[in-house]
């Protein structure tokens, strides 16, 4: 596979690519056969058409939202009907995001909220490109990346999330994994171009109002952490190729938590004091 930049690739063709992506990377360091089920399963969440559809409005490109037209609704406004899932499949197909109307609310509204912000519109009107995917062979691994915000030094990503603050945007990174996404998306360009980032940046709004918005990048001991185990994915993945076997989560003794160890600890001293 040749090194390659491409700036006006559809989501459906980005995701129809069969080189490994950092989504793949982190469903294969949790469990390589939940990975291989994927594959052949293409799923959609709620939380994750919310989260394409501010992207689009964000960064003008992408797929756009679309309100199910009320004649295809049940009489309580849910789309559930088979009218509603007909009307989505054509959609979805047409490259848009099927939504209810309730949900384009927000959606406007965290977008208005990051285009109000002044460093995320400060990274956003300096991006030389907008979705743009990267393919490139990574230590012998096919792979590929979609920066939504691509500078020619810098890269950034936009995320929705329950919580945005320092605190809980640290801990989304950490339940999903998005320190291996920021050592992906370094790896495949660094790949692909010889030269690694100057930064790379989260650009996170709140999903409820007053849809506060929060910009971070991480510190090195977390991009340490992220580059490490990008690389376990991409050499479970040659492995998991090279002999067709891939692993669930198999059998072992489970370590006791620090945390539990020390609420337990804790509470102890509670229930002496008393």
């Amino acid at each position: 596979m040749g090194r390659v930049i491409v700036h006006d690739l559809s989501d459906a063709e980005y995701h129809r690519r069969p080189e490994l992506s950092s989504t793949g990377a982190r469903l294969i360091l949790d469990s390589p056969a939940k990975y291989k089920y994927r594959l052949g399963h293409e799923t959609h969440s709620h939380a994750f058409d919310i989260g394409k559809a501010v992207h689009a409005r964000v960064l003008g490109v992408g797929a756009q939202a679309v309100a199910y037209p009320d004649d295809v609704l049940a009489s309580n406004g849910a789309a559930s009907t088979a009218a509603a899932r007909e009307w989505a499949e054509a959609a979805r197909a047409d490259g848009l995001i099927p939504m209810k109307a309730s949900d384009l609310a927000p959606v406007k509204a965290m977008s208005e909220a990051l285009l109000a912000h002044t460093e995320a519109r400060e990274i956003l009107e300096t991006a030389t490109g907008r979705e743009v995917s990267i393919f490139a062979d990574v230590a012998g691994v096919p792979a590929r990346a979609r920066y939504d915000i691509y500078g020619a030094t810098t890269g950034a990503d936009v995320k929705t999330a329950a919580d945005a603050s320092p605190d809980g945007f640290n801990r989304a990174v950490a339940a999903h994994g998005l320190h291996v996404q920021e050592a992906w998306y370094r790896d495949v360009r660094t790949a692909e171009t010889g030269e690694g980032l100057d930064w790379f940046k989260f650009v996170v709004v709140e999903k409820t109002a007053p849809y506060l918005v929060g910009v971070y990048d991480l510190d090195i001991m977390w991009r340490d952490i992220g580059r490490e185990r990008a690389a376990t994915a991409r050499e479970t993945w040659l492995t998991c190729t090279e002999t067709g076997v891939w692993p669930g989560y198999g059998s072992m003794t489970l370590s006791c938590p620090t945390y539990v160890v020390y609420e337990h600890e804790t509470r102890y001293e509670k229930e002496i004091q008393l």
